[in-house]
């Protein structure tokens, strides 16, 4: 598919997935906004993926997922620059940190990993809307499988657990697609919701997993793990409300494909819920 023309945001684009992604979606032509905290690896990434030959354009944009207001400041920018929006990737993440609260008072990962993108998403719907044939990419992981969510854990009020609460997020970002896609068909909205995960892939979302369990794991590189993402966000096949995962065994490695949804995912009450909590605790509801 021929991007020229096209504007995409890829967060956390400066390294690993997200690097890959942005990558992709430049050498096809697109303009992708480089999203994420640090400004200097921001533009390191750029001037890396400009050296690999011609494409689309590049441009920073400096996004901190931990910050609502930095969310806020963040996307009146591009409403401003930007007369479009054709996809946005909601790829930035962290998985299993020391325990830590965001700007806001979240829980680190529910709050970069959920919170700040459902902020992200809703700013940005006008004009996501208004771009014919637009779409919101979200990473989800095979960690949601049997997790559940917790309205009484969102701001560590329970001892820390950084697998439950890794899992609890990732479940919450499966949720935000289902119930985007819900929410936007019952709107008769032209926007698609799909959300996708890598897998076991080797990235800097590893860094605070134990060496001897990384080292007993086979891991794909970025580049295959990001894939079902572009899948996701590129093919004609790929519909709203689909979720996209390799096709190997346990999908943890493999070609993209149709990824399983667990059943926690897919309670309609808890989802409406979480959205109804997500709406109040952002100060953004959307689709109008």
């Amino acid at each position: 598919m021929e991007l020229s023309g096209k504007v995409a945001i890829v967060t956390g684009a400066n390294t690993g997935l997200g690097f890959e992604t942005a990558l992709a979606l430049y050498r096809k032509g697109a303009k992708v906004i480089v999203a994420c905290r640090s400004e200097a690896k921001g533009l390191e990434a750029i001037a890396k993926i400009y050296s690999t030959g011609d494409g689309g354009k590049l441009a920073y944009g400096h996004l901190d997922l931990s910050s609502l207001s930095s969310v806020k400041e963040f996307t009146t920018k591009i409403i401003a620059d930007e007369p479009r929006l054709d996809l946005l990737i909601n790829n930035a993440g962290v998985m299993i940190p020391p325990p830590s609260k965001t700007v806001d008072g979240f829980e680190i990962q529910m709050g970069v990993n959920f919170v700040g993108h459902f902020a992200l998403t809703g700013h940005l719907f006008a004009l996501l809307e208004g771009s014919k044939d637009s779409r919101v990419v979200t990473l989800s992981s095979i960690a949601h499988r049997g997790a559940t969510i917790d309205f009484d854990n969102f701001k560590l009020e329970t001892p820390y657990d950084p697998w439950r609460e890794y899992g609890q997020s990732k479940l919450a970002d499966l949720i935000f697609m289902l119930e985007l896609h819900k929410r936007l068909r019952a709107k008769d909205c032209q926007l698609a919701s799909l959300a996708a995960h890598p897998g076991f892939s080797k990235t800097d979302l590893q860094k605070n997993m134990d060496r001897e369990m990384l080292n007993s794991i086979e891991l794909m590189t970025a580049k295959e793990g990001a894939q079902p993402t572009l899948v996701a966000s590129l093919s004609q096949n790929a519909k709203s409300g689909q979720y996209w995962g390799p096709d190997g065994p346990n999908e943890t490695c493999g070609n993209p494909a149709l990824a399983q949804i667990d059943s926690a995912a897919l309670d309609e009450t808890v989802n409406a819920k979480l959205w109804d909590w997500a709406e109040q605790a952002t100060g953004i509801s959307f689709p109008p």
